[in-house]
């Protein structure tokens, strides 16, 4: 066999799994979901394509109006990832010796290593009307009884930003780490203070990882289920819980299907416009040279 046919055996080799995968798990999901979203129910067992559901999307201001909301809260915790990451970042990848590198990360692993609901019940347990936040706040004289600090949204925003930090911070520190010392010194050398070495050099420099961390926890925050709904309560008003209540409660899987989408369209959208808001592109984003 020549070198060539091999090393072309070899790629097909490898790539089948990763093709499989993207094909069967992702694509062929999409495409299903799709198709459902378009089929309308006109009676027991008979169906007919159109965009009906989609206008009763539209029609129902409770549906758009929590999937903007979605929208609204995922973004105030991507920028709240970006404020705590960054400097976060910034010491691991700068300021840090390499030797303490691996024992930090390591820290900011930690939370993954439980699932989700884990991590939820671990911030009710903190912060329900008898929990430790509550009883240190009597304790120390702040309140005459107990605070119930549970089923706000500043909760639920507490609680995604805890979830999703780590996925804001590992880009980050991957870009910064490249960065030479020589162009932060050549800046302080040409009478630049702090702020504007920060603004004009290392921003700047970081923005691939910046945008790469922000499209991760935005995606991740607004397809998070179990954090907004065991911390928000019954009134969370999640798109999530939208989409399960559409395919779990009511058996309207066509309805489920069509907010599946939708949600996929949004969020793609914005991911879409803060790229070209910052002037990056998807590519440049994913593998920085």
């Amino acid at each position: 066999m020549k070198s060539s046919d091999a090393s072309r055996l070899t790629l097909i080799l490898l790539f089948t799994p990763f093709a499989l995968w993207i094909i069967l798990l992702i694509i062929l999901p999409q495409i299903g979901i799709g198709w459902l979203s378009l089929r309308e129910k006109i009676g027991p067992r008979e169906y007919t394509f159109g965009f009906g559901n989609y206008l009763d999307f539209f029609h129902e201001p409770i549906y758009w109006n929590t999937l903007l909301r979605t929208a609204w809260i995922s973004v105030l915790v991507t920028v709240l990832a970006l404020f705590i990451g960054f400097p976060v970042a910034w010491y691991i990848a700068r300021i840090a010796r390499r030797r303490s590198r691996a024992a930090l990360f390591l820290m900011c692993l930690i939370p993954l290593w439980v699932s989700d609901l884990v991590r939820a019940f671990g911030w009710i347990l903190l912060l329900r009307e008898t929990g430790l936040v509550s009883g240190a706040l009597q304790w120390i004289g702040f309140t005459s009884g107990p605070v119930e600090l549970l089923y706000n949204d500043i909760t639920v925003v507490i609680g995604m930003v805890y979830t999703v930090v780590l996925f804001m911070i590992v880009p980050l520190v991957s870009t910064l780490d490249g960065m030479d010392n020589a162009l932060l010194e050549a800046g302080y050398n040409l009478g630049g203070s702090r702020f504007t070495v920060f603004r004009r050099i290392v921003v700047p420099y970081a923005m691939p990882g910046i945008v790469a961390g922000c499209i991760i926890t935005f995606m991740l925050a607004a397809g998070s289920y179990l954090t907004p709904i065991l911390l928000g309560g019954k009134n969370s008003m999640w798109f999530t819980e939208q989409i399960y209540d559409q395919y779990v409660t009511r058996s309207n899987w066509e309805s489920g299907a069509t907010f599946g989408v939708l949600l996929l369209v949004f969020t793609s959208a914005v991911v879409w416009l803060g790229l070209r808001l910052t002037g990056q592109s998807l590519a440049s984003t994913v593998a920085k040279e």
